[in-house]
């Protein structure tokens, strides 16, 4: 079985069920020995394909593995398996495996220096030769490790993302004043219009007057 990150979508092919000389990363599960002496099988390990290098099947893929280790009991284990790949953009690469008792994680391996392509597909593929094998594939989550800090008063901040140019930082912020400024532009209205009434019935008393 394989899990796959990789610049191009999934096609068929002799590697796990899925394409060669792929773009990205592979993780392989596998449980059948070919030619690889001195190793405990099954084995897990990972391969970063530069879309060139072929992976060599007849030697189990030893000349193109970037880590790896043995994971006895993985096959046929009493609890369901699971697999924790934690990835940290062009700096690390970690996977963790749970089959032996449930909340024991067992790391696998740990490297640094892994560039995974920042556009990739995931996916999953497997493949059996003459002797048949069966994997389920029960549920997958992905997660992001950055996270919003929140800040002591319950607010939360982004701190990774920059601001575009049309940004406006009261934007959906209330604006003050509210009900009383409300109150004061109507009553400065009725000021005027009562001082302009005022005048006006002065100016229409004025010439009546004038008139005898």
């Amino acid at each position: 079985m394989a899990l796959w990150l990789t610049k191009g979508r999934a096609s068929s092919g002799p590697v796990f069920g899925s394409a060669d000389k792929f773009e990205g990363l592979g993780i392989f599960i596998d449980t059948y020995k070919n030619n690889r002496p001195g190793t405990v099988f099954p084995y897990v390990m990972a391969m970063v394909g530069d879309g060139k290098t072929s992976y060599d099947k007849n030697t189990d893929g030893k000349d193109q593995e970037l880590a790896g280790c043995s994971a006895r009991g993985i096959r046929g284990a009493s609890i369901p398996t699971k697999g924790r790949l934690t990835y940290f953009q062009d700096k690390s690469l970690k996977l963790e495996l749970q089959y032996k008792t449930d909340e024991t994680w067992t790391t696998c391996f740990e490297t640094d220096q892994v560039k995974i392509p920042p556009v990739a597909y995931l996916g999953f593929s497997a493949e059996t030769g003459e002797l048949s094998d069966n994997f389920d594939i029960i549920s997958v989550e992905a997660k992001n490790l950055y996270t919003l800090q929140t800040s002591t008063d319950g607010s939360k901040k982004d701190t990774g993302k920059q601001k575009g140019k049309n940004y406006d930082p009261n934007r959906g912020k209330k604006q003050g004043g509210g009900w009383g400024w409300f109150l004061v532009k109507i009553m400065l209205f009725g000021f005027v219009c009562g001082a302009g009434y005022v005048a006006y019935t002065y100016y229409k008393s004025q010439r009546r007057s004038s008139r005898f």
